[in-house]
Parts: structure tokens; sequence; C-alpha cells
């Protein structure tokens, strides 16, 4: 499935689109450039996508808050799973171990939505394994 197949099938919907983050292995500023790239590259498809790290580590970087902390980004984050369309993973290591992405799979699991797993080099979209999470 491509990001434009998503398009055609939810019009006028945003996704979610998770990733690594503490667990990244080059550090945080990188996991956040690497997912603010494929986040650019889907929406350039013309993919509508929120990525709460791109979002929320240039928050935490000027607010001085904590980078870490699931206690503040969890709650902020729900009510934009609620309003998502469907969960899309990026594929780019570690978040098979990332609590964070356990929970937002959690999340839209338990709300039956659509999960999908992005290969971010090909932008190619497959149905998210249901051991997964």
């Amino acid at each position: 499935m491509t990001p434009q197949d998503l398009t055609w099938t939810f019009p006028g919907r945003y996704f979610y689109l998770a990733s690594p983050y503490s667990k990244w292995s080059e550090g945080l500023d990188d996991a956040c450039r690497v997912i603010s790239e494929i986040a650019g590259r889907l929406i350039q498809h013309g993919l509508p996508v929120f990525s709460p790290i791109a979002h929320s580590h240039t928050i935490c970087a000027a607010a001085k808050m904590d980078f870490l902390s699931h206690d503040v980004w969890l709650p902020a984050d729900k009510p934009l799973v609620d309003a998502a369309a469907g969960l899309i993973v990026a594929d780019m290591g570690f978040w098979e171990t990332s609590h964070g992405v356990r929970k937002e799979i959690e999340w839209f699991r338990k709300a039956e939505k659509p999960c999908w797993l992005l290969d971010p080099v090909e932008l190619e979209l497959n149905d998210l394994p249901r051991t997964a999470g």
C-alpha cells in the first residue's frame, strides 16, 4: 500500500506517525530529525500525518520540559490518537521496544483503528502484525 492509497481511502483524515525516541541509538535530536524527514516525505506524497516526536521535541527544547516524561506526553498525545484515522509505525529500528510506541499501538488496537508498518525508504505500508506492540 502507498501513501496515496491511504489518502484515497480516508479522504480528509490524518494519520498518527509513531516512531522510537528514547531508544534511538543516535540520540533524541537525531530521532526527531529522522522522523521529521519521513513525515515530510509522506506529506509531500499527499498523506497528512501527525508525528508526536516532531511536534513535541521542539516544544520540550523551547519550554525546557522533560523530553522523556511519559506522564506529560502520553496524555498530551491521546486526543490526537483519538482523532486520527489510523496509526503508521515508522520501521526505523527500536520501535518494538519503545514504551511510547507500544502504548500508541495499544490505543489504536483498542479503538479498532487500522495500523500499518511503514518502510521509511520505499514509503511502502504493510499491515502491522497483530503480535506487534
